[in-house]
């Protein structure tokens, strides 16, 4: 989940910037040269750290770059905002993928609840639709004061709810289930010691 978050925290990088630089100039020219500057220089970055880049930071700067450069052609800045909402639907696609949570779940979380961990997946998968499904809503009409509430409160608080939602969940299901084990237990080992009892005498 951690680089879930980590790989929407890169793909928004560029369009802050843009954000910030529309908002201290008015300029969308300039805002959308710098985000595809800063988009390009973060690019370079992490392939000069020698990080490994997967197929979605390749795709992030095309869409940078392509959205950028219509942003300049039309000089409309819905292009730019557009792009948290290709971010979403691509990484909603690969959250369709069964288990994928698999690998970010502590061992106690996928030998005791692995049905749960799956469905919980096709769960976040479907809420990355419908935040790039709301972004393009927002973005399309344009107000930015709209648009930022909606990236920094909306988007990002249902993630924080969603999150806090599934912790309580798992570990309600888990605790109980392993008190139903340990119960389990105790008493086939209780009987167990009452047969050998009976045995004895």
């Amino acid at each position: 989940m951690k680089n879930v978050f980590a790989q929407l925290a890169f793909d928004f990088f560029s369009t802050i910037v843009f954000l910030v630089i529309f908002l201290a100039t008015g300029n969308v020219v300039l805002a959308t040269l710098i985000a595809i500057a800063g988009a390009v220089a973060q690019f370079i970055y992490a392939r000069v750290k020698g990080k490994t880049l997967d197929i979605m930071s390749w795709a992030s700067l095309g869409l940078v770059i392509v959205l950028g450069l219509m942003t300049l052609i039309t000089h409309d800045s819905r292009f730019v905002l557009m792009k948290p909402s290709i971010a979403h639907f691509a990484i909603g696609a690969i959250m369709l993928r069964p288990g994928w949570m698999l690998r970010y779940m502590p061992p106690i979380v996928a030998e005791n609840a692995p049905r749960l961990v799956y469905s919980a997946g096709y769960v976040w998968a479907a809420l990355m639709f419908v935040l790039g499904l709301g972004n393009i809503a927002v973005a399309w009409t344009g107000d930015l004061k709209l648009w930022v509430f909606y990236v920094s409160v909306i988007a990002l608080g249902a993630k924080i709810v969603a999150f806090a939602i599934q912790y309580v969940v798992f570990r309600t299901v888990i605790t109980r289930k392993i008190t139903q084990e340990r119960k389990a237990a105790a008493l086939t080992e209780t009987r167990s010691q009452n047969g050998e009892q009976a045995l004895e005498m």
